[in-house]
């Protein structure tokens, strides 16, 4: 054989061992998974021995009941009934089951596993919350994400959104001159992923969080905390709450009744930029009034703004929103304070003397038409009353006299019944003469 013969055949071995060794090790690595997902192979799948710790996340369908899991011993485990040393939270669509030193081997899950889903083997939990932007005011509508890592990954499932709980908090730093000093811990807000508000997708592992921002200005700890019965997890850092930039006022005219009601509006151009800033707000008064008030871009940073006018008596309130951008670029829209003011009736002159003669003379006749009616109504009510009495009273003695009467003739009745019965001395007991013997002997 020529030696570039053999060199062919050594290159071909060569592959061959390659090719096969390719084969074994992909075999040996599905079965041992190392990867932090295993897919589901009639639920089947495999610990490495050098496994200490792990999460599994199970999908299964809707409403269906926690899975069952089997040890590579032949034991197994209950959502109900488990080591004390494993952590199960099932929801309903879905488990989370920590397990601490799981026995290496074949495990397997006995229960509506969805088909296709992926068992997610996670040896590390933690979260990544998006941090507040700064500058941020007082009643911004505030869109911030957070999203729930397995071993550095973002997870995703269907149904997550049911099995944790998410909580933001503001932490007062208690420093003297903000308006915060004394505000303790608030809970201001959570994060949801349901694709409902400002959620963009249910389901796609990024919580979206609504957080109130109409609290105290000055400076916070940001707290945001995910938890459930099996594991917990924290981020905290620090932020300032900026007073709001945009302030509204009522100005009352002199003569509230021929005068018209202003709006003063107070902008501060150090944070958000004027020709940018817009304002969408509401009349809103008695009777069912809504009257639109829309200003587009500011000259200055202070602004007296005519309201329409109103007649009404009553209650008025102004409510609404501002749409800017900071100095920094970001846009932002904020919830203004909503403001107050009344018009109120104004009291009339008292009266004359001939106008008090006159009330006196109407109050006199009704109240001699009162009188005169009250007696009316009595003597009417008397005489009905004798009438009715009376009534009753010859009903009675009517009932009564033909009872007596009635007594009377049935114990004449019976008196003439008893003088007709025949007395012991009348009755004669002496047997007839002419009987035969035998009658008499008998």
């Amino acid at each position: 054989m020529s030696v570039k013969h053999l060199v062919s055949s050594t290159k071909a071995l060569v592959a061959l061992v390659l090719m096969l060794s390719t084969v074994l090790s992909t075999w040996v690595l599905a079965d041992v998974v190392p990867s932090s997902e295993a897919s589901v192979l009639k639920n089947r799948f495999r610990i490495d021995h050098m496994v200490d710790s792990l999460t599994l996340l199970i999908q299964r369908q809707y409403g269906s009941s926690p899975v069952v899991i089997v040890l590579p011993d032949g034991s197994k485990w209950y959502a109900s009934r488990h080591p004390e040393e494993v952590q199960w939270v099932d929801g309903l669509s879905g488990d989370i089951v920590t397990i601490q030193k799981p026995m290496p081997g074949p495990w397997q899950l006995i229960g509506r596993v969805i088909k296709g889903s992926k068992i997610q083997k996670i040896s590390k939990l933690g979260i990544k919350v998006e941090p507040l932007p700064q500058p941020l005011f007082q009643g911004e509508r505030l869109k911030v994400t957070a999203q729930l890592l397995g071993d550095e990954q973002r997870l995703r499932m269907p149904g997550l959104d049911y099995l944790v709980e998410w909580t933001a908090r503001f932490i007062s730093e208690h420093l003297p001159g903000d308006e915060n000093f004394a505000a303790g811990t608030l809970v201001v807000g959570s994060y949801k992923d349901y694709g409902e508000g400002l959620d963009e997708r249910p389901d796609d592992g990024i919580f979206t969080g609504k957080i109130n921002l109409n609290q105290p200005w000055g400076h916070y700890n940001f707290q945001v905390k995910v938890r459930n019965n099996v594991f917990s997890r924290e981020s905290q850092f620090k932020f300032l709450l900026s007073p709001i930039p945009i302030e509204i006022d009522v100005l009352e005219p002199e003569n509230p009744l021929e005068g018209r009601w202003k709006l003063y509006v107070k902008v501060d151009d150090s944070a958000v930029q004027l020709s940018e800033t817009h304002l969408d707000l509401e009349l809103v008064g008695p009777a069912g009034l809504q009257l639109p008030i829309t200003i587009n871009g500011l000259e200055s940073s202070q602004r007296e703004i005519l309201l329409p006018e109103v007649s009404d008596f009553g209650s008025y309130r102004i409510k609404g929103m501002a749409v800017t951008t900071t100095i920094g670029g970001r846009e932002i829209v904020l919830a203004l304070p909503e403001r107050f003011f009344n018009l109120i009736e104004p009291p009339k002159p008292p009266p004359t003397a001939e106008e008090l003669a006159v009330k006196a003379a109407k109050k006199a006749v009704i109240a001699e038409k009162k009188a005169k009616d009250d007696a009316m109504f009595w003597i009417i009510t008397v005489n009905v009353s004798l009438l009715l009495l009376g009534s009753l009273g010859l009903l009675i003695w009517r009932k009564t006299r033909n009872l007596k009467e009635a007594l009377a003739a049935t114990q004449k009745r019976l008196d003439e019944e008893r003088e007709q019965v025949p007395t012991s001395d009348d009755i004669d007991l002496t047997m007839p003469e002419d009987l035969p013997e035998d009658e008499k002997a008998s």
